[in-house]
């Protein structure tokens, strides 16, 4: 398992849109995705230690990002065939016990991590109403940790922030996580 951090937030570069198939086995798209303020495009998988710390956060403030119009989705772009945990089945068993409130989707082709320049597992990007870059950070500092009382929530703080001003913070630590595990080589 090999720990990457992502790059800086390149501040307003356009969400790219993408249609893949959920764990409810519809087809998703970035418009289907959008909420009136905006949008969190999360990468994980089921495997990564650094996802499994935080999936309860995760899944607590998306619940509260709704409320203020920030829909999420995540998507798995990791190859299945590395770890078994990955499969779609195994997406679908881990959405419906976890109870997600955001669609789940396979990115069977890696083409959708690919073109957002996702490296890693968890990797964020948060947009605003115009589906414009404007966070891509951390979840906070407790990594694989439990977390500690009084932890900055910077992905919390930023979507707020989002949802308000449309501007995301200017200063972002990047996230750290797993490795992306290609099928083939990436150019």
């Amino acid at each position: 398992m090999v720990s990457t951090k992502t790059p800086i937030c390149d501040f307003n570069t356009p969400a790219i849109d993408f249609s893949l198939k959920g764990v409810d086995e519809k087809m998703h798209t970035l418009k289907s995705c959008k909420g009136k303020n905006g949008l969190l495009v999360m990468f994980i998988c089921n495997h990564c230690p650094y996802v499994k710390a935080i999936i309860d956060r995760i899944i607590y403030d998306t619940r509260i990002f709704k409320a203020i119009g920030i829909n999420s989705v995540a998507i798995m772009s990791t190859n299945p065939n590395e770890y078994e945990v990955d499969s779609f089945k195994n997406m679908q068993k881990i959405a419906m016990s976890m109870n997600f409130p955001f669609p789940y989707l396979m990115d069977k082709t890696q083409q959708i991590a690919n073109a957002y320049g996702a490296v890693c597992t968890p990797d964020f990007f948060g947009y605003n109403a115009d589906l414009k870059l404007q966070y891509r950070g951390r979840f906070d500092a407790s990594r694989k940790e439990s977390i500690a009382v009084g932890i900055k929530r910077d992905l919390f703080d930023a979507m707020s922030q989002i949802a308000t001003t449309g501007q995301g913070p200017k200063e972002q630590i990047p996230s750290i996580g797993c490795s992306i595990k290609w099928l083939h080589s990436v150019d």
